[in-house]
């Protein structure tokens, strides 16, 4: 299949998003087209595969639902639900919903409640910087950033003043509470790290 001719400098809606059909994986950034970057390593998808499996096992007959990339989460800044009026669009590696009304055919429309993003070097600042304001304006409750290189975690919760207060870096051994479950799962990064 032909990649897309598009313009970069452009401002796009998702409602231009769902006419892109081609094989690249694209973002949108406040209508700015961001490149997915080529396919994890190995290192990154059994990191996926492993927190995919412990937070699934957790999950299993609860409300909340847990969902991986690729999977759209449309993200706008005053509750738009009209494809033309939402400019923001990301697949986060892996994220849980708890207001299933935010569930439609095509992923997520509004903040899931938690999201983890597997860094690696290709993707870092994104991941650390960009996506870190845009899940912290959208009101994420809390946000992981891992890093399977270096296997650790930064944990992120969403305080009172709606701003991410850094919750810690966990590793080795560590098992490490999921703040939007008060503690009820706990997440051992022996298993999440195990090559």
């Amino acid at each position: 299949m032909e990649t897309l001719n598009l313009d970069l400098n452009k401002r796009y809606s998702y409602a231009d998003y769902l006419t892109w059909f081609d094989n690249v994986r694209r973002e949108l950034f406040d209508g700015f087209i961001k490149f997915m970057t080529p396919a994890p390593s190995v290192r990154h998808q059994i990191v996926s595969v492993n927190l995919t499996r412990i937070v699934s096992n957790f999950l299993y007959k609860k409300k909340c639902k847990l969902f991986h990339a690729p999977s759209d989460v449309r993200l706008s800044k005053n509750s738009e639900q009209n494809d033309k009026q939402i400019f923001t669009v990301v697949q986060p590696d892996l994220y849980i919903v708890c207001d299933l009304s935010k569930l439609d055919d095509k992923g997520c429309n509004g903040s899931p409640d938690f999201i983890i993003e597997i860094v690696s070097m290709q993707n870092s600042q994104r991941d650390v910087k960009d996506k870190f304001k845009i899940y912290e304006e959208a009101k994420v409750r809390e946000y992981w950033i891992v890093n399977p290189n270096d296997c650790n975690v930064s944990v992120f919760i969403l305080n009172n003043e709606n701003k991410f207060q850094f919750s810690g870096m966990y590793a080795g051994d560590d098992q490490i509470p999921v703040g939007i479950f008060n503690g009820d799962l706990k997440i051992n990064l022996l298993e999440v790290f195990d090559f």
